[in-house]
């Protein structure tokens, strides 16, 4: 049987193909969802099936964020909640010093702030450091439904006092609210593992080989 959680997951699937990709690609993720519900593979329930998830995420080459964002307007909101996953664009305020950002996270908020909030951007870290902290953070959620009552219980604190965590060290950034350029697009709980390895990343100033370098370098440094 297809769950509810299953169904917001093939329907978040349906969404990430690009303008000018074949059709056959709606096609693509939803039989990649379909299948692995078949196969026994729950998103988000069991290692294996995060794994699973994962790994097909990964295969894909070509996602058009733009369409993303549009396909959905129900995932739409203002407000991104503390310890829920979201893909928002994003303008650096310092953009002209740094030496690189990303203009399209996929952030767990975890701390609001003045005028924005702390955000994880698991984009920072290269896809087997991804893997290992999201594992890790699995084991804060609140509850093990991965449905909208889903959340992860984060805090910096809890985040630099566990060696399991150790790889959160890069992804910490300051998203400032007046710098946000488009609503967040909330991920369903069921649907993080496909998130976290599609490449959706957007770099401006460095090549993401250069990104996970330097966030292996902070990481092996800490």
């Amino acid at each position: 049987m297809v769950t509810p959680a299953v169904a917001r997951a093939a329907r978040l699937a349906s969404t990430l193909l690009s303008e000018d990709s074949p059709s056959n690609n709606v096609s693509l993720f939803d039989d990649l969802l379909t299948k692995g519900v078949r196969a026994g593979q729950i998103p988000a329930r069991e290692k294996s099936a995060r794994e699973w998830f994962r790994e097909r995420a990964g295969e894909q080459t070509r996602i058009n964020e733009r369409s993303l964002l549009r396909q959905d307007p129900d995932r739409l909101t203002s407000r991104p909640l503390v310890g829920q996953m979201y893909m928002f664009y994003y303008d650096a305020k310092h953009k002209e010093s740094l030496p690189y950002w990303d203009r399209f996270p996929l952030i767990f908020p975890y701390k609001k702030v003045n005028g924005g909030f702390m955000g994880i951007n698991l984009h920072y870290l290269p896809l087997n450091y991804r893997a290992i902290l999201m594992d890790a953070m699995y084991t804060t959620s609140n509850n093990k439904k991965y449905d909208e009552t889903t959340r992860l219980k984060l805090n910096y604190q809890t985040l630099n006092n566990a060696s399991k965590f150790r790889y959160f060290k890069p992804t910490v950034k300051h998203y400032l609210t007046d710098h946000v350029r488009s609503k967040f697009m909330y991920v369903y709980p069921s649907e993080w593992d496909i998130a976290l390895f599609l490449p959706t990343e957007r770099f401006v100033g460095a090549r993401k080989t250069k990104v996970f370098a330097d966030s292996r370098k902070i990481i092996k440094d800490s």
